[in-house]
């Protein structure tokens, strides 16, 4: 492994009836090798081979507001990678929130980003979680959640207590990979984020990932009808 701070990572973008391309994404070594360590000891709340990419850390990013100060809830917050991208655009005042289930992930990110309010917890607990901390009501939330290893009821608990949380004007944005569109956990995550939310836009292809993703940025939570899930 490179002893540089930033890694290469080479992959083949490849297109129907159009030549293969070579594509290189970057990422801290160092982020890297923390994700690597603890995706191999706990593979059960890790689904990624690696951290995602600047491309797609900003794609995700791009809800959070940049205008106002804002309190913006981050969910699976891993090595900090989209961490960043959020904290490019929080204004001054703002409050910035991660949820993290696995502890070594939290306690790097409390070492590295001092700045950042880390909670080392499990997603599913969301509502209830920041109750306890004053905050009934947020600006943006942003998901690195690996959904494909959720059961059904964990992907809805976790999407009505984000539409609980989301302001009138609040979005939610979250990830899924390509090449994992077809299996049963995209699709029922699609299917949920339809069921929970009026406005589900899917982004163009973020290419430039280790692996290629996309993303879903939804408004307008439907989580009236849940009411009576609320737990």
């Amino acid at each position: 492994m490179p002893s540089a701070a930033w890694i290469r990572l080479a992959m083949m973008r490849r297109r129907s009836g159009v030549r293969s391309k070579l594509i290189f994404v970057t990422m801290k070594t160092s982020d890297l090798l923390t994700f690597l360590g603890v995706a191999t000891r706990h593979p059960r709340t890790v689904g990624a081979i690696a951290p995602s990419a600047r491309a797609l850390c900003r794609r995700l990013a791009q809800i959070v507001p940049s205008v106002r100060p804002s309190t913006v809830v981050e969910l699976g917050a891993g090595t900090g990678a989209v961490s960043d991208a959020i904290r490019q655009r929080l204004q001054p005042g703002s409050r910035h929130i991660a949820l993290e289930i696995d502890k070594e992930f939290a306690t790097r990110l409390r070492r590295s980003r001092p700045d950042l309010e880390v909670i080392n917890a499990d997603a599913t607990s969301l509502g209830s979680i920041l109750e306890d901390r004053g905050v009934h009501q947020v600006d943006a939330i942003v998901s690195g959640l690996p959904w494909s290893l959720f059961p059904p009821a964990q992907q809805r608990k976790i999407l009505n207590d984000v539409g609980w949380l989301l302001a009138p004007d609040a979005a939610f944005t979250t990830f899924a990979y390509l090449h994992a569109l077809q299996l049963s956990g995209a699709r029922r995550l699609r299917r949920n984020l339809h069921e929970s939310f009026d406005e589900v836009i899917t982004s163009r292809s973020v290419w430039w990932n280790a692996p290629p993703a996309l993303t879903y940025v939804c408004r307008r939570p439907r989580q009236r009808a849940w009411r009576g899930a609320r737990v």
